[in-house]
Parts: structure tokens; sequence; C-alpha cells
């Protein structure tokens, strides 16, 4: 095992594909992502106003629409024509538009409709449209519901005051309600699994090609085939500690994510996902004949593993076939696990579930390599040693 570890870790010393994954990835592919992100929260987008009514209330609605965070008009627009000019020019990315009677409709106690129009290049600048529009709309049902009811009954304004049923929506795991917040966690993981599985699989075919480019020759002579596994994965670990630490850590420390488990349980929780994550790698590699082939591989796989994740489709609403590739996915429970603990605060006895099934996809991918490393990997590079010893 010793002699296998040190020739893996030559084997990783020399080839620079080999440290691009293991090391450079994980320490800026998190950073880029990242700072992508960031800011969390898109604010002050501009918006057109068509205001077809002109009344105290509807410029009343635009200044506190101008009031709201995620929206800034910057000014009217004649019609609606001409505010779509200043869409298609990127001079805003909504219209609101106020149709006429709209103030007569609401003091005859009628649904004073107004209309949202948006640019849907961009959900998160959407997703703040809608969200200010419909808090807006809410205040003034709510304003509007409390000068009726002192109307009739003047005393009522010291019973009814304010929203009557108010909503304060807290969202537990990301309070800032950002999107970085709320995906990076658990892309963290996806980067982690990824990682692994491509630098094994470059590995893999590395040992395929000329000696003179690996640094010592591709067949190994060591005749345990799952000891040879157990010290490469050794000599994996020890380069990836350091990574691995940095991408579940201090990604999330200098981002300020949520932060709210036990770091010594989350790595303890890291380390089946990392170790099936392996198991996964030693499979894949019975299919990578060149290096050059798994970067095939990390762009058919990428948005896969992100869609069987969970984080950006339930999984509950799966196809079976596809819950089926979700569940034998390392990086699945690692998501779901590393999310609880890490921003919700979730203790390891409370993600068992998750941390059981790393377990089981530990022993059922390691299995699965050790067949592929017996009865694939070992009989080609046997083939190849002996057709170079020839010539």
């Amino acid at each position: 095992m010793f002699d296998v570890y040190c020739r893996e870790f030559k084997l990783v010393m020399h080839d620079a594909g080999i440290i691009i994954f293991f090391l450079f990835l994980p320490l800026v592919y998190p950073i880029i992502y990242s700072i992508i992100y960031n800011p969390e929260l898109v604010k002050n987008v501009p918006v057109v106003v068509v205001d077809n009514d002109r009344t105290p209330l509807s410029r009343d609605l635009v200044r506190n629409l101008n009031a709201c965070d995620e929206a800034w008009v910057i000014g009217y627009a004649a019609n609606l024509p001409e505010a779509r000019r200043a869409m298609n020019e990127k001079k805003c990315y909504a219209i609101l538009e106020i149709p006429e009677g709209f103030n007569k409709k609401v003091n005859n106690n009628e649904a004073g409709n107004t209309v949202l129009y948006c640019d849907m290049s961009l959900l998160l600048r959407y997703r703040g449209f809608v969200v200010a529009t419909a808090n807006l709309m809410g205040h003034y049902s709510t304003t509007l519901l409390t000068e009726k009811i002192d109307n009739v009954l003047p005393l009522a304004e010291t019973i009814v005051t304010g929203d009557p049923m108010a909503i304060n929506n807290i969202p537990m795991g990301n309070i800032r309600n950002g999107f970085d917040s709320f995906i990076m966690p658990g892309v963290l993981i996806i980067i982690i699994q990824q990682v692994i599985v491509l630098a094994l699989g470059m590995a893999g075919g590395a040992r395929r090609e000329n000696p003179h480019l690996t640094g010592y020759s591709s067949y190994n002579m060591a005749p345990s085939v799952l000891l040879t596994m157990i010290a490469q994965a050794l000599c994996y670990l020890t380069i990836l500690l350091v990574p691995i630490m940095f991408v579940a850590h201090y990604v999330p420390l200098i981002f300020k994510f949520p932060m709210l488990g036990n770091t010594w349980e989350i790595f303890a929780f890291l380390t089946p996902m990392v170790l099936a994550s392996m198991g996964l790698g030693y499979a894949i590699q019975g299919f990578v004949t060149e290096r050059e082939n798994i970067l095939v591989i990390w762009v058919m796989t990428s948005l896969v593993f992100l869609l069987l994740s969970g984080l950006i489709w339930p999984r509950y609403d799966l196809y079976p076939v596809w819950k089926v590739l979700s569940d034998i996915c390392p990086s699945t429970w690692g998501v779901e696990g590393f999310v609880k603990m890490n921003s919700n605060g979730a203790s390891l006895s409370q993600v068992a579930d998750c941390y059981r099934n790393l377990w089981i996809a530990t022993a059922g991918w390691w299995f699965v390599g050790w067949c592929v490393r017996k009865w694939v990997v070992r009989p080609q590079l046997l083939k190849i040693h002996n057709s170079r010893l020839t010539k």
C-alpha cells in the first residue's frame, strides 16, 4: 500500500491536468461562482410607468413603487408603445400600466387592476418586480380596507389598524432571502464531487498513456485491487484535505453564507460523501482511455448532477427513472444533508437518513469501482504494458 501510495503521489505531481483538478479547480471554481451571484439581491431596476388614470391614487401608487428597494421608476411614458420602445432599448426592464378608471373602480369597491410587463431575461429581476408589486398591492388593500371600515363604524379604526392578517416570512436557512445563499451551499458539494470524479478519471486516463508522460510504468503490479484502491484513495485524501476544508468551510465564511452547523459534524458528514465520490471516480476510469476524455464527461454530467440534486427542481416531482439516478448520486444526499446542517443548523443525528445513504452509496460505488478496476482497467493496462514490452 505504501508503494502504491508513493507512486500515485508521483503520478499526480507529474501531471499538470490532475493538479488543476485537485488544487486549482476547488480553490478557484467556488470563488468564481460566488462572485457571479453577488450581490445576492437585485435592487433599483429601472421601471417605466404608463399612467392612463392620472389621479392622486395612481400617482401615490407610483411613488410607493419607487420607494421599494427592488424597483426604480425612471419616468413616465405617454403610451404603451413608447414604453415598449424603452424596454427594447434596455432603458428599463419592466412596465407598469395603470388603466383608465383605476381610481374610480377602487372608490366603487371594485377590483382596480394594474398590469406589470417584465423582461424575463433575468429571473432575479422578475422575482424582484413581482415581490415589490405584490407587497405594494397588499399594503394598499389593507389601507383601503381600514378606511372603509372606519367610514362604516368610526370607532373601528381603534380596532383594525394595519394589516389584519400580518405575515412575517423569515426563511430560516437564508435570512437575507438571497440567491447566492440559497444555491451556493449545495453547489459547493457538487463541486467537491466533480473535482474528485474528474481527477480520478484523468488519473485513470494517464495510466494508459506513455510512462514518460506520467513518470512511472502504467501497469500496477500490486496484487490486491482493493488495497491498491485504498492506497490511492489515501493519496487523494492527502491532497484534497485542504481544498475540501476551503470549499466546505472557508468559502461560506468569506461570502457570509449561512453557517449554523457544527464544523466537526459537517466534516464527519462529508467523509462518506468524499469516499462515495471516489468510488464513482473509480467506476468512471473504465470509460476513460485518454486524459482528455474526462473533459467530455465533465460537460455531460455537470448540469445533470445539478438537476438531480434537488436544488433547482424538487426530487419528489422527478420521474421514477430520474429519481433512481438521483438516489445513487453521492452529491444528492451530500447536498441535502449539508444544506440542512450548514444553513439550518441541523445536527448529524438529524440528517441520519442522508448520512446512512451516503455510506450505502460508498459501499455500492466502491464495489462497482472494484469490479471495473479488476475486470476492465487491469486487463487493459496489462495489454498495454505487454505491447510496450514487445516493442
